[in-house]
């Protein structure tokens, strides 16, 4: 019976013999992260999604040769849709064709069209690469070099040459410079490096000051599947297992429009680093060894230069620090001398046992930390619990098991202190049109893990309990609606909140699709925290903190006119209640985009109007190729931006952007260095990418 569907669907959607090729359809990765994980409050970076998606998409994932965590990676398809996968082939065997997704229960049309881009069916004994890894490497096709440059137009007050500034002027010159260069081929090989100059920063070669022209480089070579070592790398990497309580790296989505698979993290293991962001990952070197097809053992280390100020204690005559400076910024002569002022030195591993037949894993987690300064936190009463010494470790327990259509997870950590991280959920279909996700987690006041990134509503894993509920219910292939609530508590004092506080935060939203291309979108999220009164609104030594209330609207649509032109149109306002005072805001904008011959071009007209930065909007921006523009208006203003892609050749692209933000409430724009005298602010990035 197999047989025949399988045949039917080949020659239906086909119309061709079985030999013709899949092509693989083209996408727009921007489009396809803003859909899935709308960002509304800037504090989601897409750089390592869209560089992961992109290697899929360039080097498809074969699903004849594929696992659960890597499908669960593209967090595209839910628990359901995974078990019915593997239930499908286990019984039915290996697949003939992409065409046979159609024939596996619980596989839409909508999802399917999400994962095309994403997957290749391909038999692998058939068509394999018998060549040597050297030849492999050198005629890899996805291998490209990209340079990027960006200024701003205006001068900021930190390029002027004015005495009065002192050493706190800015040492080099406005421009920000990029240089990137990678080849690579999943579950293969990856080498690549980056180059990359801040604006202010200086190129210059000057060793005595720890100068090698650019500010900051970055490398990895890395080899994948050469005998029983499954991934060896050198460089610069990042190491993701669990539940993030130990190694969490990065990519990682966390509360959002997709409400079930986002919350979820899989067991990535060791992964190249490619961000230009100077803090949290390692450097040195990692490798994963399969002792046999269930048990692999992960080793790892690294020896990273950190930036912090050391000061000196002069009743004890010893130097500390009171945090690793997270900025990357080496503009002025106060912020080189702390370049790469301390070392940190990270070793440790991971156990991992799978048993894909049983559909469970388990595994353990170990990492050390030593400083060569004292970190001894600033005297604060919130920093009472806060890691202080010179050396830390944090170990964990984590799992996860697959039921049916349920997949149930978790991890437990203790680090040197005693505190405990604990992180447990469960995601799953309760039919064929209702997910559910629940997720709670309990991060100790005095729980101290440095690479963890578990899912949570505080940048960092301590003093937090909560518990998440996420649904997602397909109405029909057309309306789709989402919704997740989550409660959360601080058991002690945070930075800006005097007390133990505790909060809430829901979400809503409702996705129409009337045509495969148009969409309709509708959200509401509310969010209370605790905060603070300012102080020029108490005279009490301990200013008590009162609950705030953040409501955001979203509405928007996105619609082609033809094969070239397409337009979304937006606009999202808040309301910010606090201390019976209310305010709020608005942004609203009008996208173009246009597609013809080599050229791409994509471009806004945005106005918006705010009370405060309480009720900033947050919006996504098409971009260059791997920059990623999320602006906070705020004020009153209009933006404008235009962005054009030229590919004249099959290895050569071009692209250029032009923004311009028009503040109506102002005549200087931001403080300190970056102090503009005026009220507009033009940012200009051009950027070519070499495929060779």
């Amino acid at each position: 019976m197999r047989g025949w569907v399988t045949l039917s669907i080949i020659m239906v959607l086909c119309n061709s013999s079985l030999a013709q090729e899949f092509k693989q359809p083209e996408i727009d990765l921007e489009r396809f992260i803003e859909e899935i994980f709308a960002v509304q409050n800037g504090d989601v970076s897409s750089e390592e999604l869209f560089e992961t998606l992109l290697l899929f998409y360039s080097d498809p994932i074969n699903l004849n040769n594929t696992s659960e965590e890597e499908l669960r990676s593209l967090f595209i398809i839910n628990e359901g849709q995974i078990q019915s996968f593997f239930n499908y082939t286990a019984k039915n065997g290996r697949l003939l064709s992409i065409y046979e997704l159609q024939a596996i229960p619980d596989f839409d049309q909508i999802t399917i069209n999400r994962l095309l881009p994403f997957v290749i069916v391909r038999e692998s004994g058939l068509n394999a690469d018998s060549r040597s890894l050297w030849r492999r490497i050198a005629e890899e096709n996805n291998n490209y070099l990209l340079i990027r440059y960006e200024t701003t137009l205006e001068e900021k007050r930190g390029f002027k040459p004015s005495d009065s500034l002192g050493n706190s002027n800015y040492i080099g010159g406005p421009g920000k410079v990029y240089t990137r260069f990678r080849t690579s081929h999943i579950n293969d090989f990856s080498i690549g490096f980056t180059a990359e100059k801040d604006a202010g920063e200086e190129l210059a070669w000057d060793p005595d000051n720890k100068q090698y022209g650019a500010d900051f480089y970055s490398g990895h070579i890395q080899l994948m599947n050469q005998g029983n070592f499954k991934n060896i790398i050198l460089g610069d990497y990042q190491m993701q297992f669990g539940q993030s309580l130990v190694f969490g790296s990065g990519f990682n989505v966390g509360k959002g429009a997709e409400t079930i698979t986002t919350v979820r993290r899989s067991n990535l293991g060791i992964r190249p680093y490619t961000s230009v962001i100077e803090t949290n990952f390692f450097r040195g070197g990692a490798a994963t060894y399969a002792i046999s097809d269930k048990l692999e053992v992960t080793g790892f280390y690294s020896n990273l230069d950190q930036d912090a100020s050391i000061r000196s204690d002069t009743v004890e005559s010893q130097d500390f620090i009171t945090s690793i400076q997270q900025s990357g910024f080496h503009r002025t002569e106060s912020e080189l001398r702390n370049r790469n002022s301390i070392e940190e030195v990270n070793y440790g591993g991971t156990v991992l046992y799978s048993d894909r037949a049983a559909k469970y894993s388990l595994g353990t987690n170990i990492i050390v930390t030593e400083l060569s300064q004292n970190l001894q936190r600033a005297d604060r009463l919130y920093n009472a619990f806060e890691f202080k010494g010179t050396t830390n470790y944090t170990g964990s327990f984590f799992g996860d098991y697959s039921w049916q259509n349920f997949n149930v997870f978790g991890e437990i950590a203790m680090s040197k202190s005693g505190g405990f991280g604990f992180v447990s959920g469960a995601i799953g279909s309760i039919t064929s049109k209702l997910e559910t996700s629940v997720v709670i987690r309990n991060y100790a006041k005095d729980f101290h893990t440095f690479y963890g990134n578990a899912f949570g509503e505080s940048t960092r894993n301590i003093n937090e309990n909560g518990w998440y509920w996420g649904l997602k219910y397909t109405l029909s292939r057309k309306l789709i609606a989402t919704a997740y609530f989550d409660s959360f508590s601080f058991p002690w004092l945070r930075s800006n909140i005097n007390a133990p506080s505790s909060g809430y935060e829901y979400l809503s939203r409702i996705t129409y699709k009337p045509t495969r291309s148009i969409v309709f979108t509708g959200q509401f999220r509310e969010e209370a925290k605790a905060n603070n009164l300012p102080s020029t609104e108490s005279d009490e030594l301990i200013r008590f903190p009162l609950e705030a209330i953040k409501r955001n609207y979203l509405l928007s649509v996105d619609f082609p006119a033809n094969d070239i032109l397409s337009f979304k149109s937006r606009v999202q306002w808040s309301s910010y209640d606090f201390n019976s005072r209310q305010t709020e805001g608005f942004a609203i904008w009008q996208d173009v985009n246009v597609d013809f011959w080599k050229i791409k071009v994509s471009g806004r007209i945005a106005l918006f109007e705010t009370d405060d930065f309480n009720n900033a909007q947050y919006a996504f921006e098409r971009d260059v190729l791997y920059a990623f523009s999320v602006p906070a208006y705020n004020g009153v203003g209009t933006r404008q931006y235009i962005v054009v892609q030229y590919k004249p050749t099959r290895n050569l692209t071009f692209w250029a952007k032009y923004a311009r933000t028009h503040y109506r409430d102002r005549d200087v724009i931001s403080s300190g260095n970056e102090e503009i005298d005026g009220n507009i602010k033009t940012d200009i990035r051009i950027q070519a990418r070499i495929n060779f």
